[in-house]
């Protein structure tokens, strides 16, 4: 699975430090076999998958063969499966269709404090248009409270979306707790599974939910390419207009190229997870001992909490998170200091606000974030390095550690 997955190579910096990508969350690199079929398609394959000729049909059999290797990695029906151009966009469908499919004269909608903008987003659009919206917290774990979703349920909630591992601190949600009550109040329930799909094993019938997000790049397909399983006989409304591609689901020629690297993805993900999980934590667990034990005055956010295998959510008080970023990458490490979509935003991490850090701690945070291409070398040098930069950057003049209001 290592040699499988590595990608392109990526590229060296001129200095003689190796690149070590620890990044993962934010994109993987795309396999090779999924660069080597997607290039065949792109050759071969250019027919449009709704047209009859030998062209058209050759089109349909690789989006079909794909539907059903996602559907294999879910344990869904294939019939389920509805091909996006992404996570963003299953979220919203999933989200605006289920609402405007209800035939309740009040809707209400909730969801949670620590959901990646596609949902948080799509919440507050649904205010301006007149939907009530609650927004459940969490505590120091970061884990849902599935009690806290029920106190908040009301007769008129259509419905509920809860993130299946959190992107930013890796804390997988009691999902199958919550869609259970959920559906002993008659409410639909979906859950942002960009993050745990393809890094843990996903099975939609045991988690029960009715609505499930994923996205192709997150486990080594490519981008511009995702899923919405949609429960058969759930009411959904399309999100676009348009023609009958994907059961009228989904309108829009389909992109047949990514929608069959992200079926070959699907293929890789479900043979290593088998394996994979469990290298990557014993990995992500030396990692932060390592790091506890030669940085002084460092904290793990949600440690004891479960979490995806590879995620780990570093806070080095007095220290911004972007200079340490950057030291890293000179230094041949590419980490991330928050959810990538929050790049360049100079507010702090919704999510580790909302675990209850302050706000200048939460711009202390690092997310590392492992695959299949890191090593227990790699791992011996990334603290080796971050050591370094720690402690040059609390030498330095106070602006690194000046006090943030809260």
């Amino acid at each position: 699975m290592a040699d499988a997955v590595r990608g392109p190579p990526l590229v060296t910096h001129s200095m003689s430090y190796p690149r070590a990508y620890f990044d993962h969350n934010a994109t993987t690199p795309i396999a090779e076999t999924v660069i080597a079929g997607m290039m065949d398609v792109l050759r071969d394959g250019f027919g449009n998958a709704s047209s009859i000729h030998q062209e058209g049909q050759r089109a349909r059999h690789l989006v079909e063969h794909a539907r059903r290797e996602v559907a294999r990695l879910l344990h869904a029906d294939p019939k389920e499966i509805v091909f996006t151009s992404g996570g963003t966009e299953a979220d919203n469908t999933a989200i605006f269709g289920a609402m405007e499919a209800s035939a309740s004269p009040r809707r209400h909608f909730v969801t949670t404090t620590i959901e990646h903008p596609a949902v948080l987003h799509a919440a507050d659009r649904l205010e301006q248009l007149g939907v009530e919206v609650t927004r459940v917290g969490v505590d120091a774990s970061g884990v849902v409270d599935p009690q806290s979703i029920r106190a908040a349920l009301r007769p008129e909630t259509v419905l509920v979306s809860v993130m299946h591992a959190n992107n930013e601190t890796g804390v997988i949600q009691p999902v199958a707790e919550i869609s259970s009550l959920c559906h002993e109040n008659r409410v639909l329930f979906h859950t942002d599974a960009v993050q745990s799909v393809g890094k843990m094993k996903v099975d939609v019938r045991a988690l029960d939910v009715d609505f499930l997000s994923l996205s192709g790049h997150k486990f080594f397909g490519p981008k511009g390419v995702g899923v919405l399983f949609m429960r058969k006989g759930v009411a959904c409304n399309p999100l676009l207009h348009g023609g009958k591609h994907e059961r009228g689901r989904r309108p829009g020629t389909e992109n047949v190229p990514g929608i069959h690297g992200l079926g070959i993805a699907a293929s890789f993900a479900h043979t290593a997870l088998q394996t994979e999980p469990e290298r990557i934590g014993k990995l992500r667990n030396e990692l932060e001992a390592a790091l506890m034990d030669s940085i002084p005055n460092v904290f793990i956010n949600c440690g004891g909490s479960p979490r995806l295998a590879n995620t780990s959510s570093v806070c080095f008080p007095g220290i911004e998170g972007e200079p340490l970023v950057i030291a890293l990458d000179l230094r041949g490490f590419a980490v991330s200091s928050g959810a990538a979509c929050s790049s360049g935003s100079v507010e702090p991490s919704h999510v580790l606000t909302a675990i209850g850090l302050s706000r200048q701690d939460a711009r202390s945070c690092l997310r590392i974030s492992l695959g299949p291409s890191n090593t227990v070398e790699q791992v011996k040098e990334l603290v080796g390095a971050l050591r370094d930069a720690t402690s040059h950057l609390r030498r330095l003049a106070p602006t690194a550690s000046s006090p943030v209001p809260v």
